[in-house]
């Protein structure tokens, strides 16, 4: 059984802007819930409730399930795992005491039965936006603007140890968000990385927007890592403006800000063919509908309402 989550980043809590004006947590749930969502990713840490009872009376009364939280990590950098790992714990206890204490809220996981008992994930990510090559090249990163082979080992070893820490202190699964910005946004990347890690710690979250736009194909994902896929995210990307962004050389904000992320069905992304492949996988874990906007920008209620309409037309 899929089941259909939302997350803040729709409302415009976004985890590489500055604090800025957005809806607060109560409404973004509400309209969350109206528009005919399953469950929510945590969004930014203290955006929801970071004390367990009451982030569970938070999305039970509403009658959500909390299924993941995005961690972002300069992995590239090993002066940042310490804090990095620490703060990947914090948030995988949060989500593991919330489930445990006053759940299960889901028990659609698709994890192996008595190996991981929670149904939420953590979806550790690269510090997307904070190398400035990588965020001015998004969209048409070359080999040159990657990682070489020891850097690459480095990189792995630790997203390793966040898993490994997660797992151990927690009892909770890691997935890695591969993510436009960051040093993992290609197929090359994604691969250099899920070679290097162990297919029983570290899990992968397939973003379908981010890989479009990285210059990946999700079917072709789907089909080379199978029973890695833990967690979905479903984002669009418009062609026209990934044309634009690659031919006059947009930078990532600049991408997001003129609408790049588009609602479900108006842009590159073949959903119907995406969920074909995730079926005949035998995927059972969460989609999360992803449609970047920054804040104060669009209508994130109407575009979520929309969306929910869009994916049940496809059957879910």
């Amino acid at each position: 059984m899929i089941r259909v989550a939302n997350a803040p980043c729709s409302w415009g809590v976004l985890e590489f802007e500055a604090p800025a004006i957005h809806a607060p947590a109560a409404h973004v749930l509400d309209e969350m819930a109206a528009a005919g969502y399953a469950g929510t990713e945590l969004g930014d840490w203290g955006f929801l409730p970071t004390e367990p009872a009451l982030l569970a009376a938070e999305v039970r009364r509403r009658s959500l399930s909390l299924v993941g939280a995005f961690v972002p990590i300069a992995l590239a950098r090993e002066n940042a795992f310490d804090e990095g790992v620490a703060r990947a714990v914090r948030t995988a206890r949060l989500l593991a005491d919330t489930e445990k204490g006053y759940g299960p809220f889901s028990t659609t996981g698709v994890r192996e039965k008595g190996s991981y008992p929670f149904s939420a994930v953590v979806v550790l990510s690269d510090d997307n936006t904070t190398v400035p090559n990588r965020t001015a090249r998004a969209g048409r990163i070359r080999e040159e603007d990657g990682l070489g082979a020891a850097e690459w080992d480095a990189f792995a070893d630790r997203a390793g140890r966040v898993a490994r820490a997660v797992r151990d202190t927690t009892g909770m699964r890691t997935v890695f968000h591969h993510h436009c910005a960051g040093y993992v946004e290609t197929p090359r990347e994604i691969e250099a990385l899920m070679s290097r890690t162990s297919p029983d710690l570290l899990g992968l979250c397939l973003d379908t927007g981010h890989l479009i736009y990285g210059g990946g194909k999700p079917v072709d994902a789907i089909a080379k890592y199978r029973g890695r896929i833990w967690h979905v995210h479903f984002k669009d990307c418009e062609e026209a403006l990934v044309r634009r962004s690659r031919a006059e050389g947009w930078d990532y904000h600049t991408a997001v800000r003129r609408g790049i992320f588009c609602e479900l069905g108006q842009g590159m992304v073949s959903f119907g063919t995406v969920l074909d492949a995730l079926r005949i996988e035998h995927y059972a874990g969460w989609i999360v509908v992803e449609q970047d906007v920054l804040p104060g920008l669009g209508t994130p209620s109407l575009s979520a309402i929309r969306n929910r309409e869009y994916l049940r037309g496809l059957g879910l």
